[in-house]
């Protein structure tokens, strides 16, 4: 299945390690109607994967130029910090894929669309940051997802060729930057499924982080 030894594993953040878009939907949605304003659905899907500059772009082209994106934003902190007051909830299968990777020495990176204050915040409060050699953000490079820039430094940073890295994503913006940097690339999907066009470019689409972990199992199993 895998085209070459794996090296390395590389992975997104919000909807593969952590547990995180349904609560950034729901606060996009209730910042909104705070305004007076409604977000569908589907606008709110449209946005899984994409940057948040790109996303400011997006909201601010929906409502028009008499709608202040800054009090948007600054309602949303508001509430996407008391949603996530609590804790930062980690995926299913997680902690168990990256005991797998430690067992077998392979290192393990994050490569996220989010700034990296967020990033790290978020993976420390998960006590995930510690699990990975590396962190690459939207802050390290020149051009967001679906680029393949982000999964290029993560790769550069643990020294490993982007070929022989696995990388699982879970939005087809994200997927499309796997596959566009060389990696073997695998879908976890979180909230929406993929297209057939990005079915193309995966090795596999997995219902979750437990059968990624079945894959990587078979592909160390003694021959």
């Amino acid at each position: 299945m895998f085209r070459k030894p794996i090296e390395a594993v590389l992975f997104d953040m919000d909807g593969l390690l952590l547990d995180t878009e349904s609560l950034y939907l729901q606060a996009m949605q209730a910042a909104a109607r705070t305004l007076d304003r409604e977000m569908s659905l589907d606008f709110c899907h449209s946005m899984i994967g994409v940057p948040g500059r790109e996303c400011d772009v997006m909201i601010q082209d929906l409502y028009g130029p008499g709608f202040s994106l800054a009090e948007f934003r600054g309602t949303y902190s508001g509430i996407i910090k008391q949603l996530l007051e609590n804790a930062i909830p980690v995926k299913a299968g997680v902690a168990e894929l990256l005991d797998f990777l430690d067992v077998h020495g392979l290192p393990a990176a994050v490569a996220t669309s989010s700034r990296r204050v967020t990033a790290e915040h978020h993976l420390g409060r998960a006590g995930l940051l510690p699990r990975f050699k590396a962190v690459a953000t939207i802050d390290d490079v020149e051009r967001a997802k679906p680029h393949p820039d982000i999964y290029l430094e993560a790769a550069r940073r643990l020294g490993v060729a982007p070929d022989r890295c696995i990388a699982f994503e879970d939005s087809s913006i994200g997927l499309t930057a796997a596959h566009a940097a060389g990696t073997m690339a695998i879908m976890v999907p979180d909230i929406l499924q993929p297209l057939p066009e990005i079915r193309g470019k995966c090795l596999a689409v997995v219902d979750d982080l437990h059968a990624a972990l079945g894959l990587l199992r078979q592909a160390f199993a003694p021959a």
